[in-house]
């Protein structure tokens, strides 16, 4: 006989960056582990150092990041984790994105503009990932980017279930805030049991975050209107679409999104909206100042947890999600 036989059971790792520690920690509950210690500083210029304090040899490892503000250092930051992991001889590294930074630029609007989202999915390949695990991408077509599996998470159960639970679904209405989200807001129709109405609106493609709307396609009068949307930056879209449907007779607005950026204006823009609760998951940090009675985080860490057991169990992961079709 040639070779050598080697006894040792698979081993699983989770690491995380500074961006998010909170989330991965919950993560790390649920799965019944630690998370890795790690040493990690910026120096005077900038750079960033990164250590793991106990071995990756032959692990099967999981880094989380979350991309907030400000997402080019913890973008850096979790291409520099990856770099090391590899370097540390890890047998697989999972490449864990609660929220994916760039996603917004997934496509060429016009000509000279980058698809920054592809550069993403790039530089995580590089530097030696080789798998994904994200939420709620922007778009399914980023999955294509990524030279590798992806995990595409949903937090449609948790945000429809919660609301759900709350309001008399004979009054529901499931409201998409425009065109594109129309697939994901028929998904929430058929898990409530609500009919769908559009908010029809046009960007300015000039000016950022600047929208228009036009026109409520759907009967929200006296209705009970939840707006489902993948994410909420300055807030303006949501406001704006929320606006449209109280002057169509809304009864009630509600707005749920997966991730809560929540940069610039959108403090003063949610304090003074109509909207009676927005509801986010914990893909994202919540900043202090937005810290509203109105405002419900939810908990993604359970949905995050059941995936990476399944991918290092070698299961399914589609199957947490059969019920959406």
């Amino acid at each position: 006989m040639t070779g050598i036989k080697t006894t040792g059971e698979k081993k699983l790792m989770l690491f995380s960056g500074r961006a998010h520690p909170e989330l991965a920690e919950e993560v790390a509950h649920q799965l019944g582990v630690g998370l890795v210690p790690t040493k990690a500083f910026d120096f005077a210029n900038g750079e960033i150092y990164v250590r793991f304090q106990e071995s990756a040899r032959g692990a099967d490892c999981f880094l989380m990041q979350s991309h907030t503000a400000p997402i080019n250092k913890w973008v850096m930051e979790q291409l520099i984790m990856i770099d090391a992991l590899k370097r540390a001889s890890a047998r697989s590294i999972t490449v864990i994105l609660p929220f994916y930074g760039y996603a917004r630029q997934d496509k060429k609007h016009r000509g000279r503009e980058p698809i920054s989202a592809r550069l993403i999915a790039d530089l995580m390949k590089t530097a030696g990932a080789d798998r994904l695990l994200t939420v709620d991408l922007h778009t399914d077509q980023i999955q294509g980017f990524f030279d590798g599996p992806v995990d595409h998470l949903f937090a449609l159960p948790i945000l429809a279930d919660y609301v759900g639970a709350k309001v008399d679904r004979d009054k529901l209405t499931v409201v998409s805030p425009d065109a594109g989200r129309v697939r994901v807001a028929d998904r929430w129709c058929d898990r409530l049991g609500a009919p769908l109405a559009i908010v029809h609106k046009r960007r300015d493609k000039d000016v950022a975050n600047q929208v228009t709307v036009h026109e409520v396609v759907g009967d929200v009068k006296g209705r009970v209107c939840v707006l489902v949307d993948d994410m909420i930056d300055t807030g303006g879209t949501i406001c704006a679409a929320a606006d449209a449907l109280f002057a169509h007779g809304a009864e009630d607005v509600i707005v749920t999104a997966t991730h809560g950026v929540l940069s610039g204006p959108a403090a003063d823009r949610l304090k003074n909206s109509k909207v009676s609760e927005f509801v986010f998951t914990n893909t994202l940090p919540t900043p202090n100042e937005l810290e509203l009675d109105k405002i419900t985080v939810l908990s993604i860490a359970p949905t995050i947890a059941r995936a990476v057991r399944e991918v290092f169990e070698d299961g399914s992961v589609t199957s947490l999600f059969d019920e959406l079709g």
